[in-house]
């Protein structure tokens, strides 16, 4: 049988189909029964910690780690730019970290020659809602603070970090700070209440037992408020967005339903659904070519949007 190390193994471009096929048995046999209620939360976090090490991150692009408004982040700065992404990585609110998301923030920071930032929020059940978005916000601010151009800032994030994203610019809708040039998430989770997943059982990742664990973590008793599920929340003035994600994934109608209510709020929404691929697949940049065809993508996205003097952002900014 031909395990991930193999195929790691072969030829720096590995055939594809045999490459997505293996990445697909590995998340089923080595991802999916340890994110599960079952087991415990420590144990979850170090596995996926572990399993991240397969994911190469890109090459040449220094990072280092820095603390903004009072939180931790690693910081991707390739040379020469004035642009920069606040990435949120995903974990169903529960795991995960930068390292976890250094393959996908790397190779994201090196296609949109963009600083990459990717703080390293208060997770549940130790911190429920809002304390992911207490720290996001107190990042952001800190970059405004800086000097960072609002016109030359995107907001990004992966499952729940895309929820979070959402609910950051709800955040800063009301706090009244100028909003980013544009929004790039993957697979946002945006409705904790799981009564419209996608009915598949071909994700090799998440199980509504696992998304429905940690709703309650953070949650708690009332997760359809807007700031834990941000799809119910006022979505309009926001500023461009793109969505991707995968066809086989459970939560592909969080991606189109938000969509769609960004559209009817008079906004701006594109969605890329890639088929046969599972959720987060852009986490394997580097190794599976979809995945770097779809961050290649986003960095254009990204870095038309960072070039458009005329965005609300840049409005907001001005004196």
């Amino acid at each position: 049988m031909t395990t991930l190390t193999d195929v790691l193994r072969r030829r720096r471009r590995p055939d594809q189909r045999l490459l997505a096929a293996t990445l697909r048995r590995a998340l089923q046999l080595l991802f999916k029964p340890m994110a599960h209620p079952r087991v415990g939360i420590t144990t979850q976090r170090r596995w996926q910690e572990a399993l991240a090490r397969t994911n190469p991150g890109a090459g040449g692009i220094p990072h280092h780690n820095a603390e903004l408004g009072g939180v931790r982040c690693r910081v991707y700065q390739p040379e020469g730019t004035d642009a920069t992404v606040l990435y949120l990585h995903g974990g169903a609110y529960i795991t995960g970290s930068p390292s976890t998301h250094h393959g996908l923030t790397s190779h994201l920071a090196r296609h949109s020659q963009a600083r990459v930032v990717v703080p390293d929020y208060r997770l549940a059940p130790e911190h429920p809602c809002p304390a992911a978005i207490a720290d996001t916000m107190a990042v952001y601010q800190a970059l405004l603070d800086q000097g960072t151009d609002p016109a030359q800032l995107a907001l990004a994030g992966d499952s729940a970090g895309g929820g979070l994203a959402v609910a950051t610019l709800l955040a800063l809708k009301q706090a009244g700070l100028p909003l980013p040039a544009s929004v790039f998430l993957i697979s946002p989770w945006v409705d904790l209440t799981l009564t419209r997943l996608f009915d598949t059982d071909r994700d090799v990742m998440l199980s509504p037992a696992w998304l429905a664990d940690a709703a309650r973590a953070y949650g708690g008793d009332h997760p359809e408020r807007p700031p834990c599920s941000p799809i119910n929340g006022d979505l309009a003035g926001l500023p461009p967005v793109l969505i991707q994600a995968g066809g086989d994934e459970i939560l592909l109608n969080d991606s189109h339903r938000l969509a769609r209510a960004i559209r009817d709020a008079g906004g701006q929404a594109r969605i890329q659904v890639h088929p046969q691929r599972w959720h987060d697949f852009q986490l394997h940049a580097g190794l599976l070519a979809d995945a770097d065809l779809a961050l290649r993508g986003a960095a254009g996205f990204l870095r038309h949007h960072f070039q458009q003097s005329d965005h609300p952002a840049a409005e907001q900014a001005r004196p």
